[in-house]
């Protein structure tokens, strides 16, 4: 299935029926009093949250969402059937927008949650409602009020505790499948990475989700490369973990440009909470670039090697501690 993150969805509601006009009319009462039954409602509008959904294919792929409309009411004080609502099953994280003001409606991050969005048209009343003293034969029932009609921009924003954040090749789609039991695509070339991915790791009795994205490359706030179309997915995340490439002949450099990247990007994921580990640590000279790091760049990396797993404990103990200090002082 393809890796659908935003579309255009068009929905609407059902009308109501019209109420009925009708009298009773049986032997020996030819002039029976009105009896016409109301109109049913009609169908609204639900978004709802389903866990194992990971994108937006199935909203891409058939645009339009269109309740039913409710049946008309009948001679017997008999009411028409409601319309059938429609039900739009979104993976969480899903954030729902007015296509054409782009004011935000709704953001759909709990579990199994259901919101109706859309009500469908309140049905008319028939006839037999408007009896009264003066008017005992009212010619007269309620149209049903009509549905509603919107254009919608869908998005959806992945939920995890962590986002990687690197360039190309850095090592941040293996550290994935080291760590979880996800099995995102691995290659020595840049971008092998072309859709997010989530998987879960577990540190003592506790899990955490992280996101991979594809790989940041300099100039991606301007719209070279693929990364600056999925740094959206890392926005809702707790905290950012940046890769250096310790094989990179420019690695003390990275850190530095990956921050101008996604500061130009969004001044709010700049300012989100983050830790630095550097990758390929098995190197025979691994240990001699992280001490330049930490002395000349002051940057406090933690090193790990995901062909060797050296390290690797360390780092997720390190995100485990970093994620609960953050946890406390929200609740301060």
């Amino acid at each position: 299935m393809f890796f659908v993150d935003e579309t255009i969805i068009k929905v609407r509601s059902g009308n109501g029926g019209a109420g009925c006009v009708s009298f009773r009319r049986e032997k020996y009462i030819p002039y029976g009093g009105p009896n016409g039954g109301d109109g049913g409602d009609g169908g609204s509008v639900f978004f709802r949250v389903r866990d194992n959904l990971r994108t937006l294919y199935d909203l891409k792929r058939r645009k339009n969402f269109i309740a039913k409309n409710g049946l008309p009411g009948m001679g017997s004080q008999m009411n028409g059937k409601d319309g059938e609502d429609v039900y739009i099953d979104v993976p969480p994280g899903t954030v729902f927008y007015d296509a054409d003001t782009g004011v935000l409606i709704h953001d759909m991050l709990e579990s199994n949650e259901t919101y109706e969005f859309l009500k469908g048209g309140k049905g008319g009343l028939g006839n037999m409602h408007f009896a009264t003293s003066t008017n005992q034969a009212p010619r007269y029932a309620q149209p049903g009020l009509p549905g509603k009609e919107m254009r919608l921009r869908v998005e959806l924003k992945l939920i995890a505790d962590i986002g990687l954040v690197g360039f190309p090749n850095a090592g941040k789609s293996t550290l994935l499948s080291v760590v979880s039991c996800a099995k995102p695509k691995i290659a020595n070339y840049p971008f092998t990475t072309l859709v997010p991915n989530l998987g879960v790791f577990h540190v003592d009795y506790e899990s955490f989700v992280m996101a991979d994205i594809p790989g940041i490359i300099e100039g991606a706030s301007s719209g070279v490369g693929l990364g600056i179309e999925f740094l959206k997915h890392i926005e809702r995340t707790k905290l950012l973990l940046f890769i250096i490439d310790l094989d990179d002949p420019d690695y003390e450099l990275q850190f530095d440009k990956l921050r101008k990247e996604i500061f130009n990007y969004s001044k709010e994921l700049y300012n989100k909470p983050y830790l630095v580990a550097a990758s390929k640590y098995d190197l025979h000279d691994g240990a001699f670039k992280i001490e330049l790091l930490e002395s000349e760049m002051k940057i406090h990396a933690i090193p790990f090697s995901s062909v060797t797993h050296e390290g690797v404990d360390t780092l997720l103990y390190a995100l485990k501690d970093k994620i609960h200090e953050l946890e406390n002082e929200s609740v301060k």
